[in-house]
Formats: C-alpha cells, structure tokens, sequence
C-alpha cells in the first residue's frame, strides 16, 4: 500500500534520513488541534542501558488514546512535551549490558504506551514480544494494541460458546474490526453498530450492521436478538452503558474498553471514564447480591505480561494462516503524524493508522 501521507521532515538530511548519530522523533506540545500541536523533530540516538535494547522502528500505532492524550483526557495522562506512540515493531540494532535472550537482529513488537513515534526507541527487554519476519510491519503492529484488546475481551473477559450472539459498538474500527473477525471465527453471531457508509464494511466482516444512530438502539438490537446477547463490547461509555446492560440476555457480560471524550473539556482528564468505573462498581454489588440476573459488566484495560505475550503470538498466527486481516487506515510518514490523528478525530477511518518512521 502506498503512503498516503508523506510530509518532509523538519530535520535530517536532504533526503529526509537523520543525520548520523541523531533520531527522528515526534512531540505532542499541548492540548489542542494536531496541526499546531504534534510536531516532527530531531534528537540524539538513544544507547541502551542496562538490561535494555534498541530498536529501529518499523511501524508505530496511531490509536484514540493520542486522541485522548491530545485533549488532555487520557485517564493516565503523559505531562507535555511529550513522543507519543502505543506500540510498535522494529529490529533490534544494539543491546545494552546485562541482556540475555535478545540479539541485535531481532524482530520484536512492544507496547510501550507512549515513545513509539520515533525512528529509534530504547526499551527493557521485559517489555518485548517477538514479532514474526514474514508478517508486514503494519500488520504486526495493528494486533499489538487493538488485537489484544479485542483478544482477550472475547476470550479472557467473556466466556462466550460458538453459537451465540453478541454486539460489537464500532465494527469498523481498529479494536472492533479485529474483534469482529475474532467473534466470527469463533462461531458467533456478530451484531456491528458503525455509520451507514460502514455498513459494507461490517458485512464483508461477517457482521450484521446497524447505526450507532438508530433512536432507539436497545428495540433494533432486541428485534435482531428477541432474547438478548449474550455480550456487549461498549468502546463509548457514558449512559450508552446503560442501554448496553438491557440489551444483556440473563448471564451476558456487558465489556467496556474505553470512553468517548466528546463534550469534555482538556483537563478533565479522568471524567470521560468516571460514569463506566461507577457502573461497574455498582453492578459488581448487584451481582454479588444476587440482583443482576447473573449479568456482569466489567473493564478492560490491554496490558504487558505474560497472557499479552501469549495472545499476541497466537494473533500473528491467525494473521500468517489468512484468518484474521487487520485493516490498515493509513500508512504515514512520521512527519504525518497530525495527518493521522485527524482522521481519527474526524471519525472517517476504517481499521488502523500507523506511521513508518
């Protein structure tokens, strides 16, 4: 795929590499719109310390939380200036001391949650995962952040058997359109919500769409699924959380994995997320006191360790065998950064952003 985005960077040579000895990088400045606060520049090259490496980044994720972290309403807000970036996939260009298991050489993916948009990064070694050669970076890099998430909601925050039916808000985006895929493969009955020009897009992935704008949301779902579903993904939080929990059948798994920012003001940085923590507290004691018909509702926030790792390995399997086809958005230059995170703030996307240093 060709890029659709490519700026000349603000430094380096004429040919837009960095010089020798220097990184290209790309800071966030402030609150505000992504052209007047995400800027390219150039800095030193990392040396790795102590039980860390570097890496030579192939691909980094644009994903909402630079949205968030734009506005300023991230729920673990970065202090400016700052280089954002989820996640990445790179090679290993040098180890520091200390360093067992890895090799300069080496393809590795990480999700360091912020620092991926530049061309050299410096991680720990505890961070990283490795990332198969024959897979396009931009591939890879997509089910790092989005493909665990939407991993391990469908199999580790729900226990859902082949047959069933559930609702993904946001079919068509980068978490929902893996999480589609995933659910389909695993047998189940997907109901998309994405906007009318999306539709064509949620069908191709297996789904049934409906509009997210539908007035009556919670009678379209139950006309598809007279009984309930049996989970509900919500990326969107707020009181679509409570028309999320009436479309549960009895012992259906209400999900939430993020909050919409909009109407927030910069600043306010955990309030977007407060009204799905309340929630889910609240039904937690109504669970346990036997209230909820046997419904839950839980948080997901996607995290390193071991079942990251784990998930992560069997994603590039499924995407090596032509089972899971991550959609790539946009391909840009780090230059395009802003590029990038407009489209998302516009809302006009399909898949995955990312950059290619």
């Amino acid at each position: 795929m060709s890029l659709d985005s490519v700026e000349h960077p603000a430094s380096g040579t004429a040919d837009g590499t960095p010089r020798a000895g220097a990184n290209t990088l790309v800071r966030m400045t402030g609150s505000g719109e992504p052209e007047a606060r995400i800027h390219t520049a150039e800095g030193p090259r990392p040396t790795p310390g102590k039980g860390k490496v570097l890496i030579e980044v192939e691909a980094a994720g644009v994903s909402y939380a630079e949205v968030q972290m734009l506005q300023h309403l991230h729920p673990f807000p970065p202090k400016f200036p700052f280089v954002p970036g989820y996640d990445l996939v790179g090679r290993i260009v040098e180890v520091g001391p200390g360093v067992t298991g890895w090799k300069s050489g080496d393809r590795v993916a990480a999700m360091p949650r912020q620092g991926a948009w530049q061309r050299f990064v410096e991680l720990p070694t505890t961070t990283l995962a490795a990332a198969p050669d024959e897979l396009d970076a931009a591939v890879a890099v997509a089910l790092i952040t989005n493909g665990v998430t939407a991993y391990q909601m469908l199999h580790r925050s729900t226990h859902l058997r082949p047959g069933q039916t559930v609702l993904v808000h946001g079919a068509s985006g980068g978490v929902g359109a893996l999480l589609t895929q995933l659910a389909v493969h695993h047998g189940l009955r997907v109901i998309g919500t994405a906007s009318p020009a999306k539709h064509d897009t949620v069908r191709d992935l297996g789904a049934e769409p409906l509009d997210y704008r539908t007035p009556d949301i919670v009678a379209a779902v139950r006309a598809l699924a007279p009984q309930g579903v049996q989970a509900v993904f919500d990326h969107i939080g707020g009181r679509g959380l409570d028309a999320a929990w009436t479309m549960l059948a009895p012992a259906g798994t209400l999900v939430s994995f993020d909050s919409s920012v909009a109407g927030y003001r910069p600043g306010q940085w955990f309030r977007p997320h407060v009204p799905a923590l309340r929630r889910t507290v609240a039904r937690y004691f109504a669970r346990l006191l036997g209230l909820t018909g046997g419904r839950r509702m839980s948080m997901y926030y996607v995290k390193p360790g071991p079942n990251f790792t784990t998930d992560y390995a069997e994603l590039c399997r499924l995407a090596a065998a032509g089972v899971l086809t991550p959609r790539i958005a946009g391909r840009h230059r780090l230059a395009g950064a802003a590029t990038a995170v407009r489209a998302l703030l516009d809302g006009s996307s399909v898949g995955k952003h990312v950059l290619l240093p």
